[in-house]
């Protein structure tokens, strides 16, 4: 298979990655001399007009000709694409791929002049920490379980399925985080994100009963603040858990607006004058949902200088910015649609409280209507990536339900129909947005990978997957030592810090080289996604940035060799697998 004419966002062909409104930025368009291209347009559509530029050759290098065009970010988000004119007539070249068609314009290439996410984000590698289940620490052993729980050893089977599940209790402390950092270290992350550690009347904390202090039962504000202060000693990062859907029913606004008809609170939520019923999440009446309507939401949650956004971001916890739950509900509700001004204002209000602050969006289905406003700065990204591995890489005939319960769970598919999965997600948003989402293989809402793929061999092609492809990678806890889970909750598994032998060591072993290599290499951080090779159990693509360029392989299955043409001989940097080796007509 021969290399395409490609451009995307990254610094090799936008060399201008933080433009203001108005610039003229240079974008560059690399071409085969081989294709017979003649001829480059840019095509941009600033004010909603469409208007052509003629490109012009920059340079060849290589058997490529670089073709070189100016884009005026006319606009907030500006679209562009690429006409390509040859013998046969023009083809276009959008973010979506080459195609010999005319084609919509939401696939097109976009520059961003919002203020980017903060630089740090990156480089930055997850680790994903649901504080119940991680470590305690023996100040632990000392607190009663509250009257909700249902108290387990930490070797008690986690349930999965069933009305017990939010309440099972292992009781699980911020101290206990803090004293395991060293395994963090040793994996080689650099970004802890704790799923929500308010109180609450559940295990999972996403009923939250106040926003105003850290669960006792996690050592409170103190133990945020010794592990806040850890962390930060290690150059890390942290990160925080926020429900802006919902507050849990034992929340003080709440009862106080179920309380009192007359009650300030009232307006925070959707009740019913009539009934008294109230709009909750998905019908779970223990979670009341948020009235973005509300002004007074707003100053409470957001704008007040005491708000909850803000007060977790100062010291001395100084939490460097927020996961958000739900974030695709947020503000949505019948006819009110405030999605997009709570996202602007709570990025308005972090970015106001600390400048480096960091806003993550919760979204499990189609986010790309939801990036690119000023508001999230990216968003976990189950559809763009996660589904589609999963796909790919389903092993046996057990049923595994996908993220958000499609009937029928994972079905195995072929690496073209992942790729066309990818592409579609990855082209619907900015460069900027793609790459600062979360590229995640599962997490405490989903099953485990090891669960999906069946064995280890797998899951160390999911996991290179994950440290090579453009995105942030997030590991969820325990996934680098082979735990297992079929599901959101039966994933919540304790960490079995005390049986060290029934860790994977082998799989560990592969997590920490693999995100060693990322770190390592410039190119797996901050280079672009060409393609390069796709048959039904492999795929092939390069990574390249002006400080190099990696080809990486996965393979699901043995298979026949990968014959490239126009590559030199590579360097085997990771995998064991044979390097590949120039063969007598050029190819590889």
């Amino acid at each position: 298979m021969s290399l395409l004419p490609h451009h995307d966002g990254s610094e090799l062909y936008v060399p201008e990655q933080t433009p203001a409104l108005g610039d003229r930025v240079d974008v560059f368009v690399r071409v085969p001399a081989a294709a017979g291209v003649r001829q480059v347009h840019v095509r941009t559509t600033g004010d909603g007009e469409p208007r052509f530029a003629e490109a012009v050759v920059d340079r060849t290098d290589g058997g490529e000709v670089w073709w070189r065009a100016t884009v005026e970010a006319r606009n907030p988000v500006s679209n562009y694409r690429f006409m390509l004119a040859g013998a046969r007539g023009y083809r276009w070249l959008t973010a979506a791929g080459l195609v010999d068609h005319d084609v919509p314009d939401n696939g097109d290439f976009k520059l961003v002049t919002h203020t980017p996410p903060p630089a740090w984000a990156r480089d930055a590698v997850i680790y994903q920490i649901f504080p119940d289940r991680f470590a305690r620490s023996a100040a632990a052993d000392g607190r009663e379980p509250p009257d909700w729980a249902i108290p387990c050893d930490w070797d008690t089977p986690v349930i999965g399925r069933g009305p017990e599940t939010p309440y099972q209790f292992y009781g699980g402390d911020l101290d206990g985080v803090t004293e395991r950092l060293d395994h963090l270290d040793r994996l080689g992350v650099n970004t802890v994100y704790l799923t929500p550690i308010f109180p609450a009347r559940s295990n999972h904390r996403y009923d939250a009963s106040s926003f105003d202090t850290v669960d006792p039962l996690l050592g409170g504000d103190a133990a945020l603040a010794r592990l806040a202060d850890a962390v930060r000693a290690r150059g890390w990062r942290l990160l925080g858990d926020i429900t802006s859907n919902h507050t849990g029913d034992a929340h003080r606004w709440f009862t106080a607006a179920a309380a009192d008809v007359s009650a300030p609170e009232r307006e925070l939520y959707y009740f019913d004058e009539v009934t008294g019923d109230y709009e909750s999440w998905n019908g779970v009446t223990s979670l009341p949902k948020l009235n973005w309507g509300s002004a007074e939401l707003r100053r409470r949650f957001a704008t007040a200088e005491d708000s909850l956004l803000r007060r977790w971001l100062r010291p001395p916890y100084g939490l460097d910015g927020w996961r958000v739950d739900v974030a695709n509900m947020t503000g949505r509700r019948g006819a009110d649609a405030y999605t997009h001004e709570v996202a602007a204002l709570l990025r308005r209000v972090v970015a106001e409280t600390r400048a480096d602050g960091l806003l993550m969006a919760e979204h499990g289905h189609d986010h790309t209507g939801d990036l690119d406003r000023d508001g999230w700065h990216g968003t976990m990204n189950y559809v763009g990536f996660t589904d589609p591995v999963w796909s790919w890489l389903r092993h046996g005939d057990q049923p595994v339900p996908n993220f958000l319960g499609t009937p029928g769970g994972v079905v195995r598919r072929d690496a073209d129909a992942v790729l066309a999965t990818m592409n579609t997600y990855r082209s619907l948003v900015s460069w900027r947005s793609y790459t600062h989402s979360w590229q995640l293989l599962g997490s405490h809402d989903s099953a485990r990978i090891r669960t999906v793929v069946g064995d280890a061999a797998r899951q160390e092609v999911a996991a290179g997957l994950l440290a090579t492809m453009p995105g942030t990678p997030m590991v969820f806890a325990g996934d680098e030592l082979g735990l297992t889970g079929s599901n959101g909750e039966g994933s919540r598994t304790p960490m079995p810090w005390h049986r060290p032998e029934s860790w994977d060591a082998g799989t560990f072993a592969a997590y920490r080289a693999l995100i060693a290599l990322r770190r390592a290499e410039p190119a797996l951080r901050h280079g672009g996604l060409r393609w390069v090779h796709a048959d039904a159990d492999t795929v092939v693509f390069l990574r390249e940035s002006p400080a190099g360029a990696v080809l990486v392989l996965a393979r699901r299955s043995a298979g026949t060799p990968v014959r490239l043409t126009g590559f030199p001989a590579a360097e085997n940097i990771y995998g064991g697998a044979p390097a590949l080796r120039p063969a007598a007509d050029g190819t590889v």
